[in-house]
């Protein structure tokens, strides 16, 4: 569905019900986009190479591309933003984008603009400012061995295994030196492990505050804080925002 199309970009939101583990025709497409998945996983085959996406990794398309897509873990659904060439800038080069919290609100705020109707100022600044927390973040393929390491990671991260909860034991379920681990995904994925688990669970913070929870507390338990307090500041640390400012930015009604 188109939410929002002029000359110098488009914002799309695409839903995908498929649960094929097999990789689709190919698609080779004309413009430069940045596709963030707001739900589910999916994997993009371009170029010989193929990657992982959920709600941390976005993809960078860019013209004459030919893409495959799989979706061995079912449905998914994304915002797709279009660019045109000048306005793509600092993304250019890259091929995925690292989505901080900070990236991942910009995308949330995004989306509550679109629901505004005022495209040619509300949304339009939602999305340069999408853009520039974006750029910087903007990554190159790692090589297969560690594209896979870190690919487990991330899984075992966004799933919840139990063994997740520390970095030895997270280690051990890949089979790697907790060394290795932590190097390989602080060199491809430009954060530290700790960082990435806190965006993760920061993300289902803002996942639920959108829904209208409002016991911080009961929150803070279920995402495995130690309590309210360290919900709140590692909210304010990935965010710069507490989760009280977080209700009101992500408000329908919200334009600041």
């Amino acid at each position: 569905m188109t939410l929002a199309a002029r000359p110098e970009f488009s914002v799309t939101t695409v839903a995908c019900s498929d649960d094929h583990t097999g990789w689709s025709e190919p698609e080779v497409r004309d413009d430069h986009r940045m596709v963030l998945v707001r739900r589910g996983r999916f994997r993009r085959w371009v170029d010989g190479t193929d990657t992982d996406l959920d709600s941390t990794v976005a993809y960078l398309g860019s013209p004459d591309e030919e893409e495959r897509f799989a979706h061995p873990s079912g449905g998914d659904a994304c915002t797709s933003v279009g660019f045109t060439p000048w306005l793509w800038g600092g993304l250019a080069g890259g091929t995925t984008v690292y989505v901080d919290a900070r990236v991942d609100l910009a995308h949330r705020r995004l989306l509550v603009a679109a629901g505004g109707g005022d495209v040619d100022y509300a949304l339009t600044e939602e999305l340069l400012r999408l853009v520039a927390v974006a750029v910087g973040r903007a990554v190159e393929r790692p090589g297969p061995a560690d594209r896979a390491l870190v690919a487990a990671a991330r899984e075992a991260i966004i799933e919840g295994h139990p063994e997740s909860a520390g970095l030895c034991p997270l280690a051990g379920l890949l089979k790697v030196s907790p060394y290795r681990l932590s190097r390989v995904f602080s060199r491809e994925m430009g954060v530290s492990l700790t960082h990435y688990r806190n965006r993760v669970r920061v993300g289902r913070v803002m996942e639920q505050l959108e829904g209208g929870e409002c016991g911080l507390a009961g929150l803070a338990a279920d995402l495995g804080f130690a309590d309210q307090a360290h919900l709140t500041r590692t909210v304010r640390e990935q965010l710069g925002h507490t989760p009280t400012a977080l209700r009101r930015l992500l408000a329908p009604s919200s334009r600041s």
